[in-house]
């Protein structure tokens, strides 16, 4: 059998998300793909690379790109919605939960509940919403500030800056560390988790236009990441 690349080589270095690879069946639900084949996602993930072994030998390709999981909360979808009846027995929602492993959230920077959006929502303007065009500003002031710091380096951007290097050659602010420290110590976020949340937190100094990141830049990547509001705003949408 001859080994050619499959999606995720292919669309590196893009975005790709559980409904639009052409090769595959439409899913538009994470956990209804088999726990396999999501396990597989893993050691991409976590390097940037895909190795296809075969009795002819190794082949090992790139595969850098941003992994967007959709996911209803049960097979249902009304799990946890006000105002509305869950069709799930506990046992099915936990199973469903489950197909989404721990080892792969791991690997997961971002988690973001989102509520179900009403009919006034749909058709009404958001009062105060940034528009695309600000957005799209600071997203190239905080990518160039990542260049300069990056510069001379073999990386790129902060996702690609390994883990020893953020905890060693570019340290948070004195004490920016202590609610992730707490975290750990509780079994809530893991050594990988914490070089995850680190990369994220100097996006966030970037965006902030921060040196280094702060005690504040690192609670909102710790929240991006749980869930669970660590001294900043919970962020719309979030339950």
């Amino acid at each position: 059998m001859v080994a050619r690349p499959g999606h995720l080589r292919d669309v590196s270095p893009q975005v790709s998300s559980n409904a639009d690879a052409s090769a595959l069946p439409k899913r538009i639900e994470a956990p209804e793909f088999s726990g396999k084949a999501l396990d597989a996602l893993r050691q991409p993930l976590e390097s940037g690379h895909v190795v296809v072994a075969r009795s002819a030998g190794m082949m090992r390709m790139p595969a850098r790109f941003l992994l967007m999981l959709a996911a209803n909360p049960c097979p249902c979808g009304r799990y946890g919605l006000v105002g509305d009846v869950c069709e799930c027995t506990p046992t099915t929602v936990r199973r469903y939960q489950a197909r989404l492993s721990g080892p792969l959230l791991d690997r997961v920077d971002l988690r973001v509940h989102v509520e179900a959006v009403s009919r006034a929502e749909l058709t009404g303007a958001r009062a105060g919403a940034e528009n695309s065009a600000s957005v799209a500003d600071r997203v190239r002031e905080a990518r160039e500030r990542a260049a300069a710091r990056l510069k001379d380096t073999p990386w790129r951007l902060n996702s690609e800056v390994p883990g020893h290097e953020l905890r060693t050659r570019w340290q948070p602010f004195s004490g920016a560390l202590r609610e992730a420290e707490r975290d750990m110590e509780r079994g809530l976020l893991t050594a990988r988790g914490l070089d995850r949340v680190l990369r994220v937190a100097w996006s966030v100094a970037d965006l902030a236009g921060h040196d280094r990141p702060e005690a504040p830049d690192i609670a909102q990547a710790l929240q991006l990441r749980t869930g669970i509001s660590h001294g900043v705003p919970v962020a719309a949408g979030e339950r």
